[in-house]
């Protein structure tokens, strides 16, 4: 490892640009997804994005966290790692950093979705939900229950973001994914590779979702849609079926990732 120490008047340094005041969303945006970057936040999410093949660019830690980075590092010994202490490491990000560690790592090329879905069988399409918290869920469900990839429309929330990859506990670096086009075309594509597509939604042609994981397709799409408004209607448009869960106590609904990590095991192929 390159350990450099980090001083209170070596924050301004360039170097450390990737660290700099991270609870400020649009400077994120400004430098996450166009710069090529995102942010692995503790050393078990950067393991976990080393495993998948990811390269970190910079890593910010305390010192006590070094011997556990070491490994981790081990392959890239010319990333830079900025040790510093708790005042000056919450004065760069601007939070404390209290989960080890945190990394700037390459962003990978997406797959086409045509190679995702050649050999998959259970997918889940997340349509323009925009809360960071939720993205990160659903992707911890599907990693845990089984999905084979998830594929989020172009207005959905960035699974690469910090507050994602940190809700998702690093399972969004597991789980294959990458963006859909707009439906027009999505919808050919989700066809053309065998999938019945399953839009969860309560409109008057729903079905339980007790009928659907009775007897699910081999291959199947589970589209889930934004909180409040729920799914568009390009999206209900290209849907094979509609799927609700039924409620009691006069409760519409569940949130999104719960509906997600619900529907997602009750389809799971046996």
């Amino acid at each position: 490892m390159r350990i450099l120490p980090l001083s209170a008047d070596g924050l301004a340094d360039p170097a450390v640009r990737d660290f700099t005041r991270l609870t400020d969303v649009a400077l994120r945006r400004l430098l996450e997804p166009e710069g090529g970057l995102y942010l692995a936040e503790s050393t078990k999410v950067i393991e976990r994005a080393v495993r998948a093949g990811h390269r970190p660019r910079a890593v910010l830690t305390r010192a006590d966290w070094l011997p556990q980075l070491e490994p981790l590092l081990a392959p890239f010994p010319d990333v830079p790692v900025h040790v510093g202490d708790d005042a000056v490491l919450e004065e760069l990000t601007g939070f404390h950093l209290h989960r080890g560690a945190l990394a700037s790592m390459h962003r990978p090329v997406l797959p086409a979705p045509a190679d995702l879905l050649r050999d998959a069988h259970r997918v889940v399409v997340v349509e323009d939900v925009v809360d960071h918290t939720n993205v990160g869920a659903i992707f911890r469900s599907a990693a845990g229950l089984g999905v084979d990839a998830v594929l989020v429309t172009p207005r959905c929330a960035d699974p690469l973001y910090r507050r994602s990859v940190r809700v998702s506990m690093g399972t969004v670096l597991q789980v294959p994914w990458t963006r859909l086009p707009e439906w027009r075309e999505a919808t050919p594509l989700l066809h053309d590779a065998g999938f019945t597509v399953a839009a969860m939604a309560l409109s008057d042609r729903a079905e339980d979702l007790d009928v659907l994981a009775a007897d699910p397709p081999e291959r199947l799409a589970l589209v889930l849609g934004t909180e409040g408004d729920g799914l568009s209607r390009a999206a209900l448009a290209a849907a094979d079926r509609h799927v609700r869960i039924p409620m009691a106590h006069g409760v519409d609904s569940l949130n999104v990732a719960a509906a997600a990590a619900l529907a997602v095991w009750a389809v799971r192929p046996r």
